[in-house]
């Protein structure tokens, strides 16, 4: 087991003592180790150990920076949606590979969470959110990049469940807005 390794600060180290000598005159023999690490805390003014570890862990997350904040290249948010029309719909199939991948974001965005959907019914929904004609492309290449997850036989589809990158965010929520 891992030690933790917490400082134990006392702002009157004589009042310690005292609180201390309290603590083992009411112990009945050789106290055991979690009983003299809560006297310890006790002593020291927390309610037992478990309130010290939880008011150091505490600073510690306090004191630590916040995590760094995702950036969004906005020119390529503005650039990929204009492969969108003012419906929000697909107009054509990017050429590069980067952008492709907003897109698909964008029309994982429009399946429905935690549904099984047949077949028919994603076609569908692909269908409605494109203009090109190839349902059959976008359903492929979210299957293969772990957007949807289909069974062996296909006749079963399921959005995958992740936080799309903060440039596919970005561009769902602008496509979102200019409806």
């Amino acid at each position: 087991m891992t030690r933790t390794v917490l400082p134990l600060i006392a702002a009157d180290v004589s009042q310690m003592a005292r609180q201390m000598s309290r603590e083992l005159a009411g112990c009945d023999g050789n106290p055991s180790h979690v009983q003299m690490l809560n006297m310890l805390a006790r002593s020291a003014g927390f309610r037992n150990f478990q309130h010290l570890k939880a008011q150091w862990d505490a600073q510690e997350r306090l004191s630590q920076p916040p995590s760094p904040v995702e950036p969004v290249d906005h020119r390529r948010v503005l650039r990929v949606s204009r492969h969108f029309d003012q419906d929000g719909k697909l107009l054509r199939w990017p050429k590069k590979d980067s952008e492709r991948r907003l897109c698909l974001w964008v029309l994982w965005s429009e399946i429905p969470a935690g549904r099984n959907l047949s077949e028919a019914e994603i076609n569908q929904r692909l269908t409605e959110n494109h203009l090109f004609g190839d349902h059959a492309l976008l359903r492929r290449c979210l299957c293969e990049l772990k957007m949807m997850d289909r069974t062996v036989d296909g006749r079963v589809y399921r959005r995958m469940e992740s936080r799309p990158p903060a440039d596919a965010r970005a561009l769902i929520r602008h496509l979102r807005h200019k409806r």
